[in-house]
């Protein structure tokens, strides 16, 4: 389902954006990227990055609002890709579930993608790591990847106008997080985001 439906419609996407719009994306960091599916965290200031990495990170997964579902044929259809739902008035009972949910995930083999800043930022604006992410990776054992770009310097959020040009998207190395707490794992990928945007903007 994923690669058929999901895969394939983000890369018309990209084509048609490269096409009509001038934008391109660059990659770089795919030889850091493990055998074995990891939690990635990675900036969001556009739509950009959400298509691009759908076809980087296969099968993928992400943390949606649990309302998302019950949208009717959007949501029914949404459910299918087994994203993890969380209620958001819930903090504490979200992070719970969210940790488990992406256990299970990573289990089954699925990459789950989260953006620990949040909603989308404006254009090379810093945000707030939210411990999320970190926390269901140091709970799984499993390896953090790290993604940054420009992305809304081409396609800015909440806005439909887009600007020619090549976004940068930038994967760290694996952050490991076995033994380690998360708070340390946090600050960690936290300072590589400020650094890699820092030199991409």
């Amino acid at each position: 389902r994923f690669v058929f439906i999901v895969v394939t419609w983000t890369r018309l996407i990209l084509a048609w954006l490269g096409w009509t719009c001038g934008i391109r994306v660059e990659i770089e960091g795919r030889e850091y990227i493990p055998s074995e599916p990891c939690v990635v965290l990675v900036r969001h200031e556009s739509t950009l990055e959400t298509l691009c990495l759908q076809s980087v990170f296969v099968p993928q997964t992400t943390v949606i609002k649990r309302e998302l579902l019950r949208i009717p044929f959007f949501g029914w259809a949404y459910s299918l890709l087994k994203p993890i739902a969380i209620d958001r008035r819930d903090a504490r009972g979200a992070l719970k579930a969210m940790v488990r949910s992406g256990q299970r995930r990573l289990n089954d083999g699925i990459w789950v993608v989260l953006f620990p800043e949040g909603t989308r930022l404006p254009a090379g604006e810093p945000g707030k790591f939210q411990r999320g992410g970190t926390a269901l990776a140091t709970a799984a054992k499993v390896p953090i990847l790290v993604v940054a770009h420009d992305a809304g310097r081409h396609w800015p959020a909440r806005t439909w106008r887009k600007l020619p040009g090549t976004v940068r998207v930038r994967i760290s190395p694996p952050i490991e997080t076995d033994g380690r707490t998360t708070p340390d794992v946090t600050q960690e990928a936290a300072a590589w985001m400020r650094e890699a945007m820092a030199d991409l903007y």
